[in-house]
């Protein structure tokens, strides 16, 4: 049997201004599953992706991520929510002045770790997995564009997340470096992590192709296809 990891039910998503910006939204991804999410800016994407890490609250319909109920979460469990999920931003948002490893460190004592061995073991596995072992005594300006969003996708893994949502997370890359973090993505979601990622980007999804969920005129449709295609 499937099991959901992001399911959400006749959903209506308002921004911080209360504006409509998505109505009666349906949304089911399974665990392991990669899917991209695209439509228009402003069509609603990063309102849905923040629906879904609780910057914005849901008032109308019904969802859960990784079995916590959006509907009923309460602020003060918001940092509870965000230990279960991983997030990937495209413009990185490391601490400048601080090393690679302290980045990861700065991470796990903020979400409840404390035993200084494990924590260590837990950023070499990281690191391992997306390559970067070598990397741990670097700054951030000493690495590539490429190499920094390989950390922020080990800053998302650390706590074992069941979701990773990632918000156009090639959007400052070159081509070849775009694929290799797709590579890193998808197969990190092959090992059972879901990723959602949202893109602007049609030649990825043609290049790397799996289930397209598409924001347009206030909907979200579950089984899209690239425009054009």
């Amino acid at each position: 049997m499937e099991q959901n990891v992001i399911k959400i039910e006749n959903a209506d998503i308002f921004q911080y201004n209360k504006h409509l910006v998505l109505t009666d939204v349906s949304l089911h991804i399974n665990k392991g599953e990669f899917v991209y999410l695209i439509g228009e800016t402003g069509s609603g994407k990063s309102s849905l992706l923040k629906i879904l890490y609780a910057d914005l609250e849901l008032t109308n319909g019904d969802a859960w991520i990784g079995g916590v109920n959006l509907r009923t979460l309460k602020k003060k469990d918001v940092p509870y929510l965000r230990r279960k999920l991983g997030i990937v931003f495209q413009d990185f948002q490391l601490l400048t002045d601080r090393t690679i490893e302290e980045n990861l460190l700065f991470v796990l004592r903020a979400t409840g770790w404390t035993d200084k061995k494990i924590m260590s073991a837990r950023i070499d596995e990281v690191l391992q997995n997306v390559g970067l072992v070598h990397k741990r005594h670097k700054w951030p300006h000493e690495i590539s564009g490429g190499e920094q969003q390989r950390v922020v996708i080990a800053r998302a893994l650390l706590n074992h997340p069941e979701v990773i949502l990632a918000d156009e997370p090639t959007g400052n890359l070159d081509p070849k470096t775009s694929s290799e973090i797709l590579n890193l993505l998808k197969s990190i979601s092959k090992l059972g992590t879901a990723v959602l990622m949202a893109t602007h980007d049609y030649r990825i999804i043609e290049r790397f192709p799996s289930r397209i969920v598409k924001c347009e005129n206030g909907k979200v449709y579950e089984n899209a296809t690239v425009p054009g295609n």
